[in-house]
């Protein structure tokens, strides 16, 4: 069975199924988990991609999502350890398939961050035994790391930059995020901060099966490299990844886009995505929104190329967008108590008005 779409069709449906369109999300646990994860490098931006989704918006939902109920999660995750919120009960399904890549056990990774194999090997080691009681700060946590290996050394590299030596640690379900302390970052286990973490990681073809199961259901259609960009940054091991599409085939079906492009999509949802209309609202979403990053910034049918440079910025920074149609028609920013716009299409006034109106709202006083 092979559906024919046209991207307009496509985009429109993923609008839906990530409660953009429509604006009915449940709650942050259920947005989260419908998007296979929030970024949240810049936790205001997380926290308007949950808000802009919801049927009633609550500021203060996913802190007490993390910090109480503890149903979702805040840790380093998808595309070599960005930082993410994902429920709770999916984090060790996604630290199994991530850990499929272990690119700390490469010589280049350890050359570009300074250390050697046996010293990684070490921190691995340690920064579990370091977090078996209550969460520690990042300083810490590296106190404890440079006491248990004896590498007085090791504090530098564990210091500097984003984390990249406690990374390999977050995907190997071995350290989260904990609640933070006097402003600063605390870190634990998700052994003990997890409800029913389980004795050990789900084996890592289920696993994988199932992130790209969940990930076609909100992002679908689209291609295994899609997929891999969106997961792995794009470096899978080719044959994992073949693996687990073979496992999930007598699940899917094909989509031909009006481009030409071969996507896969879920069987479920193949009469769903055959009805689907293009959208001809406009939407204000936030900066590294998840209607954006799971597409590679390639695919024109959603992002034009001309767009590209002021979207997907330097240092990997993704900037508010303005979608009408399911396309990318300009960006936009919030500063001085105003939304400023950067049209790059033209779109209806009304619809633009009507979504100015919810995002003001979203922000508060300061933009209304």
């Amino acid at each position: 069975m092979m559906l024919e779409l046209t991207w307009p069709q496509i985009l429109g449906w993923r609008l839906r199924r990530q409660f953009v369109a429509g604006a009915d999300g449940p709650d942050a646990v259920s947005v989260a988990r419908r998007l296979c994860g929030v970024q949240a490098q810049v936790a205001s931006s997380a926290q308007l991609a949950v808000a802009v989704r919801s049927a009633r918006p609550d500021p203060g939902e996913i802190d007490r999502a993390l910090w109480t109920d503890r149903t979702l999660v805040k840790t380093w995750l998808m595309r070599g350890g960005t930082l993410h919120l994902v429920p709770a009960d999916e984090l060790a399904g996604l630290c199994s398939a991530l850990a499929t890549l272990r690119s700390w056990e490469k010589g280049s990774w350890q050359r570009g961050h300074g250390v050697t194999a046996a010293e990684i090997a070490a921190v691995i080691e340690a920064v579990p035994e370091a977090l078996k009681g209550a969460p520690l700060t990042r300083e810490e946590l590296v106190d404890e790391v440079v006491a248990l290996t004896g590498e007085a050394h090791l504090r530098e590299a564990l210091t500097s930059g984003w984390g990249a030596l406690l990374k390999p640690l977050s995907r190997l379900g071995e350290l989260c995020y904990g609640p933070p302390r006097e402003g600063k970052v605390t870190f634990t286990s998700p052994r003990s901060w997890v409800p029913g973490w389980p004795e050990a990681l789900p084996p890592q073809e289920e696993a994988g099966v199932r992130v790209l199961r969940a990930f076609l259901g909100a992002h679908g259609p689209a291609t295994p490299e899609m997929f891999d960009t969106w997961l792995f940054g794009g470096v899978a091991k080719k044959a994992v990844l073949k693996g687990w599409v073979k496992a999930l085939a007598p699940e899917l079906v094909e989509v031909r886009a009006d481009d030409g492009t071969t996507l896969l999509a879920l069987a479920e949802h193949a009469d769903d995505l055959a009805a689907a209309r293009p959208s001809a609202d406009v939407h204000l979403l936030p900066g590294f929104d998840q209607f954006i990053l799971g597409a590679p910034r390639s695919l024109a049918p959603l992002l034009p190329p001309s767009l590209k440079p002021k979207v997907s910025r330097q240092a990997g920074w993704i900037s508010p967008v303005v979608v009408h149609e399911g396309r990318v028609a300009g960006v936009w920013e919030a500063k001085n108590g105003a939304i400023t716009l950067d049209l790059a299409a033209p779109v209806p006034q009304d619809a633009l008005d009507r979504a100015l109106t919810r995002m003001r709202l979203l922000l508060g006083p300061a933009a209304a």
